[in-house]
């Protein structure tokens, strides 16, 4: 064997290593898109991942190593070269939600790389049998990195039989285990913002009395609902709490077909996901799903403090309406609210005029309005005013949802890092505005997937920081344009302005101007699709 050929072969496992690495990242993408092609591709044109340096600099390599005036050996030097550079740049990029290697996801990996197989072999056999140049297999592999997306995307086609069979049988298994649980008890809950924290609250309160299972972390769409049945489920559960997300009209749906809920509530309907909901009309469609799915003896309780709820009449089940600002028509409210060093303090008002007193270590009025709902509840479930006092005064915080802690050195921080929107990034601001002692701090990157919608709202959003904070970090590009016209655009600001590119830099900006007594709200925290 030649020089030249052992070169080749060193050039092609180099391109071959590059374009492994390079689909575990696309995988990675693919994912957080909810292995969604549509969602994927919007992503890519959006981020301009297909055109970025790497890729450009690896296309233009192999446009150089098939030019009538290439030189082979200088080709297959630069091939060699660029995809160790492309492989080491990529393998030492952090993530904030790296790739969760499922069997669907090795699935997937494994079909990309079969296609990129397939495409090599084909210039491999040609070299042999046919007398192609003996570089094109190497000058090929790289350039299949430069197209990774094509071949993860045709992937994703070609297993949507295998997933489609695969996740029916999981389905039905789930529906299976239900129907052997007539007495379960399953109550829904859903909306715009607020659903994940009033489930937690609620899981704590009714396990004070009986057995309950809940969705774990994000399990709020139909194959999270149906793991969530499968595995943790346990035959003696008295209560299921299912979480319901959705981002498109019928999400909802889907999942009350399969778990078939006598209790719901709606927390919120407000503009989160107008990108593929479009309208609020349609936003408010979809999280009434719930309440429309229920029997005629079931139990619908929504939150009147959002108009989109509020507007929306309920006939088929019996509905509870509660409020803490927009009190007019609702049923329970939540009065005499008091912050304090140790929480909240606040009244429940009942629909006979009765007061039922409960402390909490939460702060915030969204945190406030998510127990009262799950109160509510409670007690309509027949628990007592002492147990759920008891409960309430034993929640924790929910991690990333205007959560409270202080440092060691004196600095309180409020981490509200998880699923930031207008509404909920207000009520964050609200709670950052009352800090008294130092500095009050906002770090953010703004909301995402507010569709036509997105400018305006982070303008305003940028207007309330500029009288909440005393310091504001604009952290990427995604937001700051409309953030930053926000702040400038008042007049009597308190809040001085920094934009910086990551949240790295961020922090390094933190630790030269942090004092004793400061506090940091850290709002919302994008994931990897958005810079």
């Amino acid at each position: 064997m030649t020089f030249f050929c052992i070169f080749a072969i060193v050039a092609l496992v180099a391109a071959l290593v590059c374009s492994f690495v390079e689909e575990r990242r696309d995988l990675m993408m693919l994912q957080q898109n909810s292995y969604r092609n549509e969602r994927y591709q919007r992503w890519l044109s959006q981020s301009g991942d297909t055109t970025s340096v790497m890729r450009l600099v690896s296309g233009a390599v192999v446009l150089a190593s098939v030019s009538t005036l290439s030189v082979p050996v200088v080709g297959l030097a630069l091939i060699t070269f660029t995809s160790i550079v492309n492989t080491i740049i990529l393998a030492r990029r952090k993530y904030k939600k790296p790739l969760v290697m499922t069997p669907r996801a090795r699935r997937l990996l494994f079909t990309a790389m079969v296609e990129i197989l397939i495409v090599i072999a084909v210039t491999v056999v040609g070299t042999f049998c046919w007398g192609w140049p003996p570089e094109l297999p190497a000058v090929v592999a790289l350039g299949c990195y430069c197209f990774s997306h094509c071949f993860i995307l045709l992937a994703n086609i070609l297993l949507r039989p295998v997933e489609s069979k695969i996740n029916r049988g999981f389905y039905e298994k789930a529906a299976s285990r239900l129907r052997s649980m007539p007495d379960l008890k399953v109550i829904g809950i859903t909306g715009s913002y607020g659903k994940t924290s009033t489930k937690h609250y609620l899981n704590r309160i009714l396990s004070e009395e009986f057995e309950v299972c809940m969705t774990p972390g994000s399990f709020n769409t139909t194959l999270g609902v149906v793991r969530t049945i499968n595995e943790y489920l346990k035959p003696y559960d008295r209560v299921f709490i299912c979480e319901m997300g959705a981002k498109q009209p019928n999400d909802i749906k889907e999942i009350c077909d399969l778990v078939h809920p006598s209790v719901g509530i709606i927390t919120a309907v407000g503009e989160q996901h107008l990108e593929s909901f479009k309208t609020i009309e349609n936003v408010q469609r979809t999280k009434f799903e719930l309440v429309d799915s229920l029997p005629s003896d079931g139990l619908a309780i929504v939150n009147d403090d959002f108009k989109w709820v509020a507007n929306r009449e309920v006939k088929n089940v019996e509905c509870i309406r509660y409020a803490v600002t927009n009190t007019g028509a609702a049923a329970f409210r939540a009065e005499n609210i008091q912050y304090t060093g140790n929480g909240t303090t606040f009244d429940v008002v009942t629909p006979d005029g009765k007061r039922i007193s409960l402390s909490t270590r939460l702060v915030g009025e969204c945190n406030v309005s998510n127990l009262l709902a799950a109160v509510i509840c409670a007690l309509s479930l027949g628990m007592s005013e002492d147990k759920i006092r008891y409960a309430v005064s034993r929640i924790e915080q929910v991690e990333h949802r205007l959560n409270m802690k202080r440092t060691p050195g004196g600095v309180t921080i409020i981490d509200d890092a998880f699923n930031s929107n207008p509404t909920g990034s207000g009520m964050a601001l609200d709670v950052l505005a009352s800090m008294k002692g130092g500095k009050r701090i906002v770090v953010t990157p703004g909301m995402i997937e507010l569709g036509d919608r997105q400018y305006e709202l982070n303008a305003e959003f940028g207007r309330k920081i500029a009288v909440s904070a005393d310091v504001a970090v604009i952290v990427g590009e995604y937001n700051r344009d409309a953030i930053t016209e926000g702040i400038e655009s008042v007049a009597d600001r308190s809040a001085a302005l920094h934009t910086v590119a990551s949240f790295n830099d961020a922090q390094a900006l933190l630790a030269g101007i942090l004092r004793p007594g400061d506090t940091i709200l850290y709002e919302n925290d994008l994931p990897d699709t958005f810079k």
